[in-house]
């Protein structure tokens, strides 16, 4: 099939078929088909990060029958961003160091990036099936306020496309208000291939949002969660969470490291909570 495809890119390398909208949007169609088939011929997660960070996602988007403004279309690049930096951090395994282990088996890993400070890595095994987890991450996103203590409220502000959204979040001060209440602007792109997704994001600008009274306007990213059923046993799923955030204001930094470190514990503590009390009447249905 690949020998194929290429015939048709190079047919619309010349002039006069590069007008054809139609043999255009066929060969990026085709080039996206063939590599989806590569990205899942290997049994790695490596070769599906490699595989996503490409750009064929763009390049379909602005393919799409309704066009972007150029407002959008730099959101969707500024996500795309992000889930591509988020991967080539993850992907590097050096450097990581231990921060947090539970009894359970979650633990947190850190380290410190030159152009992006320290950023932290959660990494669990969830007890439920990827479906359950990626709709209620994912598709129920702006309910996680409603079993996340840390977190008040997720609004989605606009959808671009069929990956990409602008979310307000804001977040509950910590106990004893050593971090006041904090908010949050984000472009998040989601990508779903399979039984494996990403959803990254990382701070943007949106005007419809401006600073909100009462809380300080933190900045996140890149960060993402990467979803995937266990290998040998798809009834769980191992969840991976980088986070990376710019409190803002004046706290020290150990007060920040314990901050972060314990609210990803937490939120997986909470996570499997919520899971637990909503599988009996969902389990029936894949969730």
């Amino acid at each position: 099939m690949l020998p194929a495809t290429f015939k048709l890119c190079a047919g619309i390398s010349y002039r006069h078929l590069r007008n054809m909208t139609g043999l255009r949007r066929q060969a990026a169609v085709a080039i996206t088909q063939e590599l989806n088939k590569l990205a899942f011929t290997g049994p790695g997660p490596s070769k599906w990060i490699n595989q996503v960070r490409r750009r064929s996602s763009l390049l379909s988007s602005r393919l799409e029958d309704k066009p972007f403004s150029e407002v959008e279309l730099s959101y969707i690049k500024q996500g795309e961003e992000a889930l591509q930096k988020s991967l080539c951090i993850l992907g590097k395994q050096d450097g990581w160091k231990m921060e947090t282990v539970v009894d359970n088996g979650d633990k947190v890993l850190s380290k410190v990036l030159p152009d992006v400070g320290k950023v932290f890595r959660l990494e669990v095994v969830v007890d439920q099936p990827f479906d359950c987890v990626y709709d209620e991450l994912v598709e129920r996103m702006e309910q996680m306020g409603n079993w996340n203590p840390s977190i008040k409220e997720i609004k989605i502000l606009q959808k671009i496309g069929k990956d990409t959204v602008i979310t307000h979040e804001t977040a509950a001060a910590t106990p004893g208000n050593i971090v006041g209440p904090r908010d949050f602007v984000s472009v998040r792109c989601s990508k779903r291939r399979g039984s494996t997704c990403v959803l990254a994001g990382m701070a943007t600008n949106y005007g419809a949002m401006p600073q909100q009274k009462g809380f300080i306007r933190a900045e996140n990213g890149p960060k993402c969660m990467v979803l995937r059923p266990l290998a040998g046993n798809p009834s769980k799923t191992k969840l991976t969470w980088l986070l990376s955030i710019d409190l803002k204001g004046w706290l020290p930094k150990s007060i920040i490291n314990q901050v972060l470190s314990q609210t990803q514990v937490d939120f997986a503590n909470h996570l499997r909570q919520h899971l637990a009390a909503t599988a009996p009447s969902t389990t029936s249905v894949n969730c």
